[in-house]
């Protein structure tokens, strides 16, 4: 019985060391071939707590279990971020995404699926390392004869990996994994280090150039007009280059491009690379408006508590009337003090009586026509012009039900939206078939341009439109290695205006060219600020 005990202890030692050592750490890499690897530091480790006394043994036992919690704690946050968002975990700077991990999870296969998941990784994971710290304390007990056999054996094992990594890096079926765990977890400790020094320049900028305020031409261009800022959810390149939405979303921009035109509306449209990719549109609406690059969480939460103008604020201090259209707002939201609004319109100030669309709380044609109910058409005599920033999130994931634009008329309090709400197949219908999570994904980017084309169409005026994406969609929807750069469109009826944009990388039309440059999206503050305010044409 005691030998049989050994024999697994050996055997559940080097199945989950092996494991925790070869396991990849980035979704294209879950492949069988991948775990076909051998790693030389289980039979180390093995052959440590073999060799030193029984406390020091007890002592390694911890730091080896420790050292494999760490390492499959740190791969699946890779995989899982790298899926969602294409960059890896970072534990200084992404920690507080896990409640946006859940949301974005209790969102697309429900709350119930969610906690089934998360409860059997959990379980899964406190089950490895309870057993693999079982077998490393058992392997520092051994003693007699079993330490001497356990001890031959690993040495066997250790010296079979030496003459592998000698042979060179494939030998036979089996790819070396040398001592790279080591590296791996070092790695991560670097990352986290120039985090704090990237902070650390971020707080610099911020308390440096705060930003042009006190310009007396500021905004002349435009003067005693709204200006309407919309960012459309999960607008990225890929929903204009990709064959597979292409098809639907270039002959879309088309047709709204001669919707506008036929109602006096000029356009012009370009490229931005945006600072996130498949969810956290905060960091996207911070980067434009603060002119500075917000590409994480710590550096939002420092930028809320900074003095820097956000551009908003530069609106209000020239005499607009400042709006935030947050229809996804359904919580206190204490960064609106930062930004500088003069009303916030949250999802439960637009006035909305339907049935949410899943996730969605409400359409963007609701939210566009709240918009023009409550912030545009107040019945106020010489009011103020506006300056307004709209999320648009009908393409937010889980992309289900796709929503249709109806008669503006119709629209009323909502309720009229609720048989579409109420069609259409559950989140975890639609997920459990990527293509139909793409196709759904482009009716919905094809809905929102759709719905806004027709709004700016009929309800525009005079006034001055940027419409922009804010990241793109998951590598689900793009693939790998997708650009992140989202379209950018201004669209005004005065023509001049907008042929300010052409000489930046901005093209005429609806459809940004395909080898226009890629601006980056904090820059782009500096560009609609310049060209705002630049004395009009001769």
């Amino acid at each position: 019985m005691r030998r049989q005990r050994a024999l697994l202890a050996c055997v559940v030692f080097i199945v989950i060391g092996f494991f925790a050592c070869v396991m990849p750490d980035y979704p294209q890499g879950v492949r069988f071939d991948a775990f076909i690897r051998f790693p030389l530091e289980v039979p180390l480790v093995a052959l440590a707590l073999l060799l030193a006394p029984r406390r020091l043994a007890q002592v390694l036992a911890v730091l080896a279990t420790i050292a494999v919690f760490c390492l499959l704690f740190l791969k699946i946050a890779d995989i899982g971020v790298l899926s969602a968002f294409q960059h890896r975990f970072n534990p200084y700077l992404d920690i507080k995404m896990m409640a946006d991990g859940w949301n974005l999870l209790s969102g697309s296969v429900g709350r119930p699926g969610a906690l089934a998941v998360v409860g059997l990784v959990a379980f899964g994971i406190g089950l490895l390392l309870w057993a693999f710290w079982w077998a490393s304390t058992m392997l520092g007990r051994f003693h007699g004869g079993l330490r001497t056999v356990s001890i031959v054996a690993f040495g066997v094992i250790t010296g079979l990996g030496v003459a592998l990594i000698a042979a060179g890096p494939r030998a036979g079926a089996a790819n070396i994994a040398e001592l790279r765990q080591v590296g791996y977890l070092g790695d991560r400790l670097s990352l986290v280090a120039r985090s704090v020094e990237d902070i650390r320049v971020f707080e610099t900028s911020l308390a440096t150039g705060v930003g042009r305020s006190d310009a007396a031409d500021l905004f002349g261009s435009i003067e005693g007009r709204d200006v309407i800022l919309v960012f459309i959810e999960s607008y990225g390149r890929s929903a204009i280059d990709d064959a597979r939405y292409g098809t639907l979303i270039r002959p879309r921009l088309d047709t709204i491009g001669r919707q506008l035109e036929a109602a006096g509306f000029a356009s012009a449209s370009g490229w931005a690379l945006s600072p996130t990719v498949g969810g956290l549109s905060w960091l996207a609406h911070g980067t434009l408006l603060s002119g500075l690059w917000v590409d994480s969480q710590a550096r939002y939460d420092l930028l809320m508590r900074s003095d820097r103008p956000s551009l908003n604020r530069l609106f209000r201090d020239a005499g607009w009337h400042t709006v935030a259209v947050m229809p996804a707002i359904t919580m206190d939201w204490p960064e609106a003090a930062y930004y500088g609004y003069d009303t916030v319109l949250a999802a439960k100030d637009l006035g909305y009586r339907g049935k949410p669309f899943n996730w969605v709380t409400m359409p963007d044609q609701f939210t566009l026509s709240a918009f023009e109910r409550l912030a545009r058409r107040p019945g106020e005599e010489n009011r103020k012009p506006v300056m307004a920033e709209i999320a648009l999130i009908s393409s937010h994931a889980p992309w289900t039900p796709v929503p249709r634009l109806i008669d503006w008329s119709q629209v009323g309090d909502g309720t009229v939206f609720n048989e579409q709400a109420e069609s259409g197949d559950s989140p975890p219908v639609v997920w459990s078939d990527h293509e139909r999570v793409r196709r759904q994904y482009v009716e919905t980017i094809d809905y929102a341009l759709e719905t806004l084309g027709d709004y700016i169409a009929r309800f525009g005026d005079d006034a001055v439109f940027v419409v922009l994406g804010d990241h793109q969609p998951a590598s689900l929807v793009t693939g790998p290695d997708a650009s992140r750069a989202v379209p950018v469109h201004v669209i005004s009826r005065d023509a001049d205006l907008v042929k300010r944009f052409l000489p930046e990388g901005f093209s005429p039309g609806m459809i940004p060219q395909a080898h226009a440059t890629e601006g980056s999206m904090d820059r782009l503050r500096e560009r609609l600020i310049r060209n705002f305010s630049a004395p009009p044409a001769p």
